[in-house]
């Protein structure tokens, strides 16, 4: 399944959501245009778990607080798909969630859960080397929150058999539900390999838990949510 767009437009301008995806857009071409190399980079602002859990530099000159990559990681991307993915994914959930908490706190809500996300891959390993990099912790999050706010929402979905291909509405309790379940699922299977390679799932799981909670407490569920047909 891949989505399109929901059937649920925004009271307001989703002002946090579309300055996200331009200032994600625009750190992804300084990564690819910077001086000291795409890859440096990467190690010099993303998430090292290693090294936010035992406080040194793997790297030399890479001197970024670890506490800081934290929150640097949550703007940085592995390459291109893996930018576009996710931006698209908040630009179809994001402006709503937006809509529902206000703009202030939307922007708190974004980087509490990416917080989270990111804590809970280093948690989980504390001795990983890889650099984590990517929106991914913190969209699983507006994900959660927009889940819980908008289950009965139609979602605009490719749906992709054999040869065929159709677009279909599609409950987003179904949609994200099952994205929620893919995420398990290859977090399980993946959790001898995670520390070296691949996907953070267990980031992706982290970030969407912490934005089912925190969505309401935030008072996410506040505001009416109006359904169109």
């Amino acid at each position: 399944m891949f989505p399109l767009k929901d059937d649920i437009p925004s009271s307001r301008l989703p002002v946090v959501t579309v300055l996200l995806i331009v200032i994600n857009a625009l750190i992804f071409f300084w990564e690819k245009l910077n001086v000291a190399g795409f890859e440096a980079t990467i190690w010099k602002w993303g998430l090292v778990p290693y090294e936010f859990t035992h406080q040194v530099e793997l790297t030399p000159g890479m001197d970024v607080p670890p506490f800081g990559n934290v929150f640097s990681s949550m703007f940085m991307h592995g390459g291109f798909f893996h930018l576009a993915g996710n931006m698209l994914y908040l630009w179809i959930f994001g402006d709503n969630v937006e809509d529902q908490l206000g703009h202030f706190r939307f922007v708190l809500f974004y980087l509490l859960v990416g917080v989270v996300a990111a804590l809970s891959f280093t948690y989980l390993f504390p001795s990983s080397r890889v650099p984590l990099v990517g929106a991914s912790g913190a969209i699983a999050g507006v994900l959660g929150g927009y889940l819980l706010r908008f289950p009965r929402a139609r979602v605009y979905t490719l749906i992709f058999l054999g040869f065929f291909v159709q677009v279909v509405r599609i409950p987003a309790l179904i949609v994200l539900g099952f994205w929620f379940i893919i995420q398990l699922l290859n977090a399980g299977a993946s959790f001898t390999v995670a520390a070296t390679s691949g996907t953070a799932w267990f980031a992706h799981v982290g970030g969407f838990v912490a934005g089912f909670l925190l969505f309401p407490l935030l008072g996410g569920m506040k505001k009416k949510a109006v359904y169109y047909d």
